[in-house]
């Protein structure tokens, strides 16, 4: 296949679902070779069937992404199957549970594992992908963080794992220029499994009425797809981007626009 990314090898994590899954699919549609790695096996599978029925080419790998031992698996297994790694999105992550209730009650068990999940993934990940990326003299790594960084939502722990997310990035981003670009996206609130209910048993009337009121948020009056987001990292993974890093783009149809008043 070409396009943007023909010619690219990617690992896309938390590709079961959501953005992962959206991201996965197009990156195969512009030409890239996709590993998909997640802990959801029968979604994972079922993302790269869905590619391999397109043309596309994708593998699955099953993976605890916030463990070190499994990133070195994932990155193995790009460059045996593939010869090579050049995009690396760090898009698996958790949601806080709304019945934790405030910061100083949630349990610390909680804490440790959206932190876990969703912020020491992008450090293993990192730094299991960055010798190739380096070895190959350039590469992109782009980082799914949300909005929760920079308003209230979400949770603290959350937004605490999306804000050290963007430090993260800045910071990683200066050391590895010129050779690997490190981004981030930021989402607002969108339709994905997540962010509906649907992973907690709502009901699709209770999912249908929740995604209503989250798209009051925002100035476009509703809410974002999966797709959008798969836009924006593709924008990021490809050469179109070739002159940015250490930059966050924020896909929210202007909710920070109308929280902070700018």
């Amino acid at each position: 296949m070409t396009g943007r990314l023909a010619g690219k090898v990617a690992i896309v994590t938390g590709g079961a679902s959501g953005f992962g899954r959206a991201t996965s699919v197009l990156f195969a549609a512009e030409g890239a070779s996709v590993v998909v790695a997640d802990l959801d096996e029968e979604g994972g599978v079922d993302t790269v069937q869905g590619i391999s029925d397109m043309g596309g080419e994708a593998a699955f790998v099953l993976a605890d992404v916030s463990e070190r031992s499994s990133a070195e698996a994932i990155v193995r297994e790009a460059i045996t199957r593939y010869g090579s790694l050049n995009v690396l999105v760090n898009n698996a992550g958790i949601a806080q549970m709304a019945e934790a209730g405030l910061s100083w009650d949630a349990p610390e068990e909680q804490w440790d594992q959206v932190i876990k999940v969703n912020l020491r993934s992008v450090y293993v990940c990192s730094r299991a992908a960055i010798p190739s990326m380096i070895s190959a003299g350039s590469g992109s790594i782009v980082n799914i963080a949300s909005i929760a960084a920079s308003v209230s939502v979400g949770g603290s722990a959350y937004a605490a794992s999306k804000g050290g997310m963007l430090s993260y990035a800045r910071h990683v981003a200066v050391e590895l220029a010129p050779m690997v670009r490190v981004n981030c996206v930021s989402p607002g609130f969108m339709r994905t499994p997540m962010s509906t209910g649907e992973r907690v048993g709502m009901s699709i009337d209770e999912q249908e009425r929740r995604m209503v009121a989250f798209g009051g948020y925002s100035p476009m009056g509703r809410v974002g797809s999966a797709e959008d987001i798969a836009n924006a990292v593709a924008f990021f993974a490809s050469d179109e981007s070739a002159f940015v890093t250490g930059r966050e783009l924020v896909v929210d149809g202007g909710h920070l626009v109308r929280s902070m008043g700018r």
